[in-house]
């Protein structure tokens, strides 16, 4: 039986840039979760939570750990696995000839790769059939980046970050649009998702990305504001 442990990271913005923050949660073999930590960043970005989840997830994990690290960003993934040879060669320029950024964040998580037993994989990110440790690393990066608050097993936090409800599978471009334009069925209120972009409710108060939003008429806002629509009147 393999001994290589499974692990994931990640990072969020709440407006890139925005509050943000990091999380990571490793596992063992069998990839049932044993630890996990979160940390706010102030005002940065998503690719800078991204990085700094990789970065502290590595940190926790002692020289000579062999694990298996699952992301959903493909801009941590390749940054440290794919472009970094070529800025090293370069100088730490871009194809481009411009500064490689975030290129202190990266030196470290080279340092730290060159101690350990890395394998990444990549998993889709908000998806219902999705990867549990990356819905997990994530929300803890998300609540982080809310409350701007550390948080972990390490500060007697037991309890793992429970995922957001994740969206459905994609639906077919004719449906999506009918049902946007026609709104929730009468009598139910519409379904809850994570706002992928910042915006206005209706009570007049905004949102930010990763705030769960519903269906509130014709427009989108915050979950409590979204009340069922009233049942169709019967005929008299």
């Amino acid at each position: 039986m393999s001994d290589r442990i499974i692990a994931a990271c990640d990072g969020a913005a709440k407006g890139n840039p925005g509050p943000a923050g990091w999380g990571w949660v490793i596992a063992d073999s069998q990839g049932r979760p044993e630890r996990w930590e979160a940390g706010p960043l102030g005002r940065s970005t998503n690719n800078i939570g991204e990085l700094t989840g990789l970065q502290r997830l590595l940190e926790a994990l002692a020289p000579g750990t062999s694990v298996e690290v699952r992301m959903d960003s493909q801009y941590a993934m390749k940054a440290v696995t794919q472009w970094l040879p070529g800025w090293k060669r370069n100088g730490w320029k871009t194809a481009s000839g411009q500064p490689v950024a975030n290129r202190g964040l990266v030196e470290q998580i080279d340092l730290l790769l060159a101690e350990r037993d890395v394998t990444f994989v990549y998993v889709p990110a908000h998806r219902e059939d999705g990867d549990l440790l990356n819905a997990i690393a994530d929300q803890a990066a998300s609540d982080a980046a809310r409350t701007q608050e550390a948080a972990g097993t390490a500060l007697g936090h037991a309890d793992l970050p429970v995922p957001a409800p994740a969206a459905p599978a994609r639906q077919k471009a004719g449906t999506a649009r009918k049902r946007t334009a026609e709104g929730a069925a009468p009598g139910r209120a519409s379904r809850a998702i994570k706002a992928k972009f910042p915006g206005s409710c209706p009570c007049g108060k905004p949102y930010v990305v990763g705030d769960m939003i519903a269906k509130n008429g014709s427009r989108w806002g915050h979950e409590s504001c979204a009340a069922p629509a009233p049942a169709p009147a019967s005929a008299s």
